[in-house]
């Protein structure tokens, strides 16, 4: 059975409507994607990192209810495990403050032993952090050499915007590692100062990626491909928190991937028809979260969207 092994950080958010917390659940942006497809009973694997304290407990208890091994977690003694605060707007989009406090002996785990059409997830800061970096390409380097697909999504907030350029030969290092990127249109905006999918693609991706998704909201899908130039509309809902909308559209990508058995050798001559039933998983399990507050599909859903699908063995 193919596997999908995530790297990055966990963290508890703690959810605000108005001025007062209405949910706390663990989160981070690949490990909310891992949490979905554990749920659809993928065989998962994530490796990170958290404090041997409450929150920790916390995390690694809902990892075991979730069907995700903790065998790839480092749990450090001294440090306090991360948790953010998340403000949510009219739009139901989410304002963050970040507090942690990481010692300085890092992913000190051992990686799972990778096979050839395996999926890796990265992204967001972590995939970038120096002080992560020769963890995170040890196991690009391994994915690579075991032809493994690698799903790179930059997630760039905000916050690092002032840290664009300097980031700019990690972010590279990572598109050219990757078989399939997936950006928001505000990533790149952060990223480059750019909006034009077509220009980004061109100026930015293809050189080093040929397979690009860029999402916008509630906007269009976007997929630009050696061989596909397509666009896919999103249908309008009343959304409670855009909190986890990607991480789970890119969860629903993988699954596709793996449902309509995509293989790394497939990558290249991959079909619009594919492509369409693919992208569709991303905007069900991407629709499906905007609903709650939660920052993954519900066991309902997964439950639900089972009995429509194909065994994934």
């Amino acid at each position: 059975m193919r596997k999908v092994i995530g790297i990055g950080e966990t963290i508890l958010d703690i959810i605000f409507q108005g001025e007062q917390p209405s949910a706390a659940v663990p989160g981070g942006s690949v490990f909310n994607g891992i949490v979905s497809l554990g749920r659809m009973g993928v065989k998962v694997g994530f490796i990170s990192e958290t404090g041997n304290d409450r929150v920790g407990n916390m995390i690694l208890q809902f990892m075991r209810e979730n069907n995700i091994p903790t065998d790839h977690v480092n749990v450090f003694p001294d440090g306090k495990s991360p948790v953010s605060l998340a403000f949510l707007n009219k739009q139901s989009d989410a304002e963050y403050i970040f507090y942690k406090d990481y010692p300085k002996q890092r992913l000190d785990v051992l990686y799972p032993q990778l096979q050839e059409d395996d999926i890796v997830m990265v992204g967001s800061y972590y995939a970038l952090n120096p002080v992560l970096r020769e963890k995170v390409v040890e196991l690009l380097d391994q994915a690579r050499e075991k032809k493994a697909i690698i799903y790179y999504d930059p997630n760039f907030r905000s916050s690092h915007k002032d840290e664009a350029m300097k980031l700019a030969p990690t972010i590279i290092d990572n598109l050219e590692y990757a078989n399939i990127v997936r950006g928001s249109a505000e990533d790149f905006l952060y990223m480059y100062n750019m909006q034009d999918v077509d220009k980004i693609y061109k100026d930015k991706i293809k050189f080093y990626c040929q397979r690009f998704i860029c999402t916008s909201g509630a906007g269009k899908v976007a997929l630009r491909t050696n061989n596909t130039n397509k666009d896919y509309p999103v249908e309008p809902l009343k959304a409670v928190s855009t909190i986890g909308a990607g991480d789970n559209f890119n969860a629903g990508i993988i699954y596709g991937l793996l449902k309509y058995d995509v293989r790394y050798r497939d990558l290249d001559s991959l079909s619009e028809e594919v492509w369409d039933k693919v992208i569709q998983c991303g905007k069900d399990f991407a629709a499906t979260v905007c609903t709650s507050l939660n920052n993954s599909i519900s066991k309902d859903f997964a439950a639900r969207y089972l009995q429509t699908n194909i065994n994934i063995d």
